[in-house]
């Protein structure tokens, strides 16, 4: 984390069961931005993510019949959402239980364009600013 707010660059963590941990340890580091990866918490924690600047990304689970994801991302400002695939895995309904491929973004960033009520091209759009504001392309 120091060397990334030494050189200015992204971090991108993943967070499993340990939300408190993970915003203790981010809160240490006020001048750092990244994404947090493969998104599966609550809009509570999503929220206070978004508030230490932050952006939050979903993987294919956020397309899972009983998710509980597709609540929390409606929620979520546009600004603030990235997409992805967690190659290999966590493919997306139609694709579950398969080695996941990067070609399978689409159908996350189809599932946001349905919660959010938005075409598609929006979510793109949105996602791919995100992307090149986070990453600096």
């Amino acid at each position: 984390m120091s060397i990334a707010q030494d050189l200015d660059m992204p971090v991108i963590f993943h967070n499993r069961n340990a939300d408190e941990d993970v915003l203790t340890i981010l809160s240490e580091f006020p001048n750092l931005r990244g994404v947090a990866h493969c998104f599966s918490s609550t809009l509570e924690t999503a929220e206070k993510f978004i508030d230490l600047g932050y952006y939050i990304s979903f993987s294919g689970n956020l397309t899972f019949k009983n998710s509980h994801l597709p609540d929390v991302a409606k929620e979520l400002p546009l600004d603030r959402l990235l997409v992805e695939t967690d190659c290999p895995y966590l493919s997306p309904v139609p694709h579950r239980g398969k080695p996941n491929e990067p070609g399978r973004t689409r159908f996350v960033a189809e599932k946001l364009a349905d919660v959010h009520g938005v075409p598609l091209e929006t979510i793109a759009a949105a996602t791919s600013e995100n992307a090149t504001a986070l990453f600096g392309l």
